[in-house]
């Protein structure tokens, strides 16, 4: 799967952020047509994502473009202009507020007409889905299945928290007066079922509270303990905190690598399906955890600093 520790969301009605984002360490560069985008810039919105796409530097970055949302006028022409402009420089494309798995079979449809049309490999354009509302979550596992394209499920809580009523105006904080367990951990925990019963990836939503760097920090931790693979940053300054917070620890990385060998070793060699390594027992289950943190460790792009060495 492609790393999503950080996906930097930049307005595509704004030249100057969508050439600064190149440069900048985020896994993905979501260029965003919806609720970043007035409405009068719109249609210029779609232009500049697709010389964006088209001349600049995406190199290392994993390059999505959020169109708007069905229930408006604007998604058809989204996904039309955007893929036969620069359908062979994009990776997904993002729908928000996805409240079934009609609208995005109805994505996947349309993007098969278009790469048929223009001669685009099928299929290659991924989809990201937006879960956003009451509805969505009740539908979520439905929609996890409807395409082969999907990559991701994404929690919104800004819409999310208006759709249940939730009485705060402050995203991804605890909502006042709630004072025991996580008001968001049944949400969370809800769509991480749903994209892993269907091999799909998890991602937090935003922190809006861009400097608040502390507070970012532990609301990332709250969603990678669970199991999510990566949070929207808004601000440059998020996407050191992100990479960090998603990735493995060394400790954690170089232990996993060492489970895979001794594993391998005990059950290739030795013939036996469980081995000590160090004071720990380890076995098939331990492998499966093991590839987790390996491969988690791997797309961050750490290195080894510790070799297995087999028993004398």
């Amino acid at each position: 799967m492609r790393s999503r520790r950080s996906c930097l969301a930049v307005p595509g009605s704004n030249p100057r952020f969508l050439d600064k984002a190149q440069g900048l360490p985020a896994d993905e560069v979501f260029l965003d047509l919806e609720d970043s985008v007035a409405p009068s810039a719109k249609e210029q919105a779609r232009k500049n994502v697709v010389e964006a796409l088209r001349t600049g530097d995406w190199a290392g970055k994993t390059r999505v473009v959020r169109v708007n949302d069905l229930s408006t006028a604007w998604t058809y022409r989204d996904v039309i202009e955007v893929v036969e402009g620069a359908g062979d420089a994009l990776d997904c494309l993002m729908l928000p507020k996805v409240e079934g798995a009609v609208q995005v079979a109805w994505l996947d449809t349309l993007l098969t007409q278009i790469e048929k049309a223009t001669g685009l490999p099928v299929g290659r354009i991924g989809i990201e889905a937006q879960i956003e509302n009451a509805r969505g979550l009740v539908e979520v596992d439905a929609i996890a299945a409807a395409s082969p394209r999907l990559e991701t499920l994404v929690f919104g809580p800004a819409d999310f928290m208006a759709s249940i009523n939730m009485k705060t105006l402050v995203v991804g904080q605890q909502p006042p007066g709630y004072t025991e367990g996580d008001a968001y951990h049944y949400i969370l925990m809800r769509i991480l079922m749903a994209a892993r019963s269907h091999d799909l990836q998890a991602i937090d939503g935003p922190y809006l509270q861009i400097r608040d760097l502390d507070g970012f920090a532990k609301v990332a931790r709250r969603s990678a303990a669970l199991g999510f693979d990566g949070k929207w940053v808004l601000h440059p300054t998020q996407i050191e905190a992100a990479n960090e917070v998603y990735s493995p620890s060394q400790d954690d990385y170089d232990h996993a690598e060492l489970i895979l060998d001794a594993y391998e070793y005990a059950t290739t060699v030795e013939r036996r399906g469980a081995v000590m390594l160090g004071d720990e027992m380890i076995d098939e289950a331990s492998r499966k955890m093991a590839l987790v943190v390996a491969a988690k460790g791997r797309a961050a792009g750490l290195t080894r600093t510790k070799t297995f060495e087999p028993p004398a």
